[in-house]
């Protein structure tokens, strides 16, 4: 089988002036179909060509590893954000960043620290790790499943995720996502997923 480069769940222009409909177009439109195309270059004719894309994410390296990461890593990235987003999460989640973090707000200072001083390209997570909220930053294409910890939320802060937007400013970007595009509503629908998984 092949993978497909799965629609946005929004309009390309749906986030601006957050995130403009030109960084969408690079950013999903070249970038991440990019991704989806490589890898499925790479996999025609191989046995990799009937495994899900999170079995070829477990067992890969290299280049084939890289793609596939990235397609997992955009495709829940967009699901990270929303129209009219931000604010904070409410119920179990909120709860669970409080006993973690100890307020919402220290999870924001932590998250944006840790994905803001990620050198190079890479990843900001939000991940539940044994049980524990825990705020963690991936280089490239690394993602939390290779290391045992579920993802729940994510910033990607490769610089063409904000460069024309922002410029060199990654942590306008991160504050930005943070405080006006997240979608809690996803990260606590992927809280209670783990949760039960994990009972």
């Amino acid at each position: 089988m092949s993978f497909e480069l799965p629609p946005l769940p929004y309009a390309q222009d749906a986030l601006e002036p957050l995130m403009s409909a030109r960084t969408l177009s690079f950013h999903y439109g070249k970038h991440h179909a990019g991704y989806v195309a490589k890898l499925n270059a790479a996999i025609e004719g191989t046995p990799n060509a009937d495994k899900s894309l999170e079995e070829i994410i477990m067992s890969a390296e290299g280049g084939l590893f890289n793609n596939a990461a990235q397609v997992w890593n955009h495709t829940f990235f967009w699901n990270c954000l929303k129209p009219n987003g931000g604010g904070e999460p409410t119920g179990d989640l909120a709860a669970a960043i409080t006993r973690d973090f100890g307020s919402f707000d220290a999870f924001k200072k932590e998250f944006a620290a840790t994905a803001g001083g990620q050198f190079g390209s890479g990843w900001g997570w939000l991940v539940l790790d044994g049980g524990k909220l825990k705020v963690v930053s991936t280089a490239n294409a690394d993602l939390p499943m290779k290391h045992g910890q579920v993802a729940l939320f994510t910033v990607d802060v490769w610089e063409h995720a904000y460069y024309l937007d922002h410029q060199n400013a990654r942590p306008s970007f991160i504050e930005t996502v943070l405080g006006k595009l997240a979608n809690w509503d996803f990260v606590a629908e992927n809280f209670k997923r783990a949760n039960s998984a994990a009972s």
